[in-house]
């Protein structure tokens, strides 16, 4: 694999947003709303463009990742911040090729570097845990509602930083997508067919598993 891995441009939006749809299309539902996302996220104060990369090939973006701010409560409503990538995306083309961990590993680096202790995120284990990632009831992190959600993970970039208190996660409301909005955005683009892949199923099981 032969890539390099540079800040996103205010140049590269556009075609950012092409391949973030293109890697997201039907797969955890008909069509995709992440290219929405993605545009919408670089205007929310939460937006982290520091830590906004691209993976680049022969001149053509194939993979991106983008981070938003986040952070976790104890019970004594101490906060501790965090940060929160997606989407991450890659050409179908190049998917199962290293792009995704090469970015994972490069911008971990980098948000260590800035004083964030750990990246906390929704994902399937399958993909994430072989870059590091564990479970969040690992290190006594719930969600909002107290509960320990099967895709919720962590990577702790400074060990023991969770150690001694039970966590609730809060996530920016940049992930906040209207539905309406959305589907307007996407007319900007070249039509493509909507239809149902097993993966739709596979999502809707996993965003509905809870940890004991």
């Amino acid at each position: 694999m032969n890539i390099s891995i540079r800040h996103e441009t205010e140049q590269d939006y556009r075609a950012v947003d092409e391949l973030t749809r293109e890697a997201f299309w039907n797969l955890y539902v008909p069509g995709c709303d992440e290219h929405y996302l993605v545009h919408q996220m670089r205007d929310h104060p939460d937006f982290l463009s520091e830590l906004a990369f691209v993976a680049v090939a022969d001149g053509t973006i194939v993979g991106n990742i983008m981070y938003a701010r986040s952070w976790v409560v104890d019970a004594s409503n101490h906060r501790l911040e965090t940060v929160t990538f997606g989407p991450i995306s890659v050409l179908p083309a190049w998917q199962r090729q290293g792009v995704g961990g090469a970015l994972i590993r490069h911008t971990s680096k980098i948000a260590l570097d800035n004083g964030y202790k750990a990246i906390i995120i929704h994902g399937h284990p399958h993909n994430y845990c072989k870059h590091g990632f564990k479970s969040a009831k690992d290190y006594n992190i719930s969600d909002a509602e107290g509960r320990f959600p099967y895709s919720l993970l962590v990577l702790e970039l400074e060990k023991g930083f969770f150690a001694g208190h039970s966590w609730r996660y809060h996530t920016s409301d940049a992930y906040n997508i209207d539905a309406q909005a959305a589907a307007e955005f996407d007319k900007q683009f070249a039509p493509k067919q909507k239809e149902y892949r097993y993966t739709q199923e596979e999502f809707h099981i996993a965003s509905r598993a809870y940890l004991g």
